[in-house]
């Protein structure tokens, strides 16, 4: 043993809060990103993915307006229920340009296969009055790039799921007005691997840091019906933002082994959508959306160990949303749907780090809707989903340069749901 280690491991063991905040600072500096800068998802399998999510707000056809507009459900007559469900497959490969300096492979592909389940109900409890309740994942996904690529000080693997419970209730107004909203209460579990180095010492640490909590928030909507053909929508839901709470462990070079208590504070930010559904004729209507989301809000994330916490510039900004559409009634049993959405950039290259390998986005998305009889309605979804090259140019005192960009970075869904009235 150095002396220079020997020295490490007496000043850890005489002063175990030091060595919190010390590591609580590596831990936060290596892995800048996490997932809280993750955007929401699009992807919920009902019939709005297969317009690109387009005018979801305003369409308000079936059991999933319990949760794309809760006031939109006053336009349903009876009970509803949908159950969706789908695969997501794709690719996530980096390729690392010659300034980097961090020996290691490329990760290979880090995209897995992930599975979209959800399950949406409305109930009526008069003409005018409505209730329901959507059970699904609104953010989530699993990165795992292996233990000896370039990007190891950044992330080796990190999954993150949400399961969210969102009960509505809508009230008709009048001919042209509905309103409602609800609450929403959502579960979270976060797990991230990643490697440390230390200056001078020929051996990297590694830590493993989970955790769980429950979250709650609200949403409140609007939707207007200036005339048959036409509806508008708006939908407004509010941040929120779990406190994960679990275990940071760590092995190997000076770290030794180490299992402390832990918070990781996410924030899961507010936005706004407004959506159109318009009817040229009885064949033809246009949808589209615009949405904000508010992640400058994510401004510095906070990891706190044994009270001790740090703060690490985020430095994300907010994002827009923007989807057009079209359905197309071959006749009363069939509808053919299509559409395309971007979303704009949320994070700049030097700040990009690979847990969230994400840049503008782009959709196309191609749909079929078929009902069988008058209490059952079927429906198929193809999405394509490119998410930009997303570049990344990350330098650190004491692990190097970590500089390139993806040069695959898509993910292809199949998805399905049925709605019975």
């Amino acid at each position: 043993m150095t002396k220079y280690s020997r020295g490490i491991f007496s000043s850890f063991a005489n002063y175990p809060f030091r060595f919190a905040v010390f590591f609580c600072m590596a831990f936060v500096t290596h892995s800048s990103s996490l997932w809280a800068g993750g955007l929401y998802l699009e992807e919920f399998a009902t019939p709005s993915m297969g317009v690109a999510s387009a005018g979801a707000e305003a369409v308000c056809m079936d059991a999933s307006s319990s949760f794309h507009n809760p006031a939109g459900m006053t336009r349903l007559k009876g009970n509803e229920f949908m159950l969706t469900g789908g695969l997501l497959g794709g690719t996530a490969e980096f390729n690392p340009d010659s300034s980097t300096t961090i020996s290691g492979g490329d990760g290979g592909d880090a995209l897995g296969y992930a599975p979209l389940l959800g399950a949406f109900y409305v109930r009526s409890l008069s003409e005018d009055w409505k209730l329901g309740i959507s059970l699904l994942s609104l953010s989530g996904a699993a990165l795992d790039y292996g233990d000896n690529w370039a990007g190891r000080y950044q992330c080796q693997n990190v999954s993150l799921t949400t399961l969210s419970l969102t009960p509505t209730i809508a009230y008709r107004v009048n001919d042209w007005l509905s309103v409602g909203g609800g609450v929403t209460a959502m579960y979270g579990m976060l797990d991230l691997e990643l490697d440390i180095s230390f200056p001078r010492l020929p051996e990297d640490g590694h830590a493993e840091l989970d955790g769980d909590d429950f979250a709650a928030g609200y949403n409140l909507a609007v939707l207007l019906e200036p005339s048959k053909r036409t509806r508008l929508g708006v939908t407004y839901w509010s941040k929120v933002e779990p406190e994960f709470s679990g275990d940071l462990e760590t092995k190997g070079g000076p770290l030794g082994g180490f299992s402390l208590g832990s918070d990781t504070d996410l924030t899961f930010p507010q936005f706004i959508r407004g959506g159109v559904y318009h009817e040229l004729d009885d064949k033809w209507a246009l949808l589209g959306t615009v949405a904000w989301e508010d992640w400058s809000e994510m401004e510095n994330l906070l990891i706190s160990i044994n009270s001790e916490t740090g703060k690490v510039p985020r430095n994300w900004d907010d994002t827009w949303h923007f989807a057009v559409g079209a359905h197309y009634r071959i006749d009363d049993q069939w509808l053919l749907q299509g559409g395309i959405a971007h979303d704009t950039n949320p994070v700049d290259s030097k700040d990009r780090t690979s847990d969230m390998p994400i840049d503008r986005q782009h959709r196309v998305t191609l749909g079929i809707q078929q009902k069988r009889d008058d209490k059952k309605t079927y429906g198929l979804v193809l999405e394509y989903i490119d998410f930009g090259e997303a570049k990344i140019k990350s330098s650190s005192v004491r692990s190097g340069d970590f500089n390139g960009k993806f040069d695959k970075n898509w993910a292809l869904i199949l998805a399905f749901n049925v709605n019975w009235k």
